[in-house]
């Protein structure tokens, strides 16, 4: 985290924006092989709508965390695809 950001705004300075353009479902952080990561599922039928709304979501965070990197996956029946 960025020095002064209180952790509990972390998610919302995330998420919040992501709402504004597409349906934000559920959104958390987890820890991965001890590195958090910040989760956010939203809902959108066009990928490329869907990367540019990642792609915003990661710059956002990096007001408030360091970002070393995002993905973006879409869910294909049971499974997880990558899509960006």
């Amino acid at each position: 985290m960025r020095s002064g950001v209180a952790p509990d705004r972390v998610i919302p300075t995330v998420a919040d924006p992501a709402a504004e353009l597409v349906t934000v479902e559920a959104s958390d952080v987890q820890l991965v092989r001890g590195t958090p990561r910040i989760v956010v599922r939203f809902t959108c039928d066009d990928d490329e709508l869907a990367e540019q709304v990642a792609a915003h979501a990661a710059s956002v965070a990096s007001t408030v965390v360091d970002v070393n990197g995002w993905f973006l996956t879409r869910r294909d029946g049971g499974r997880w695809k990558r899509v960006a």
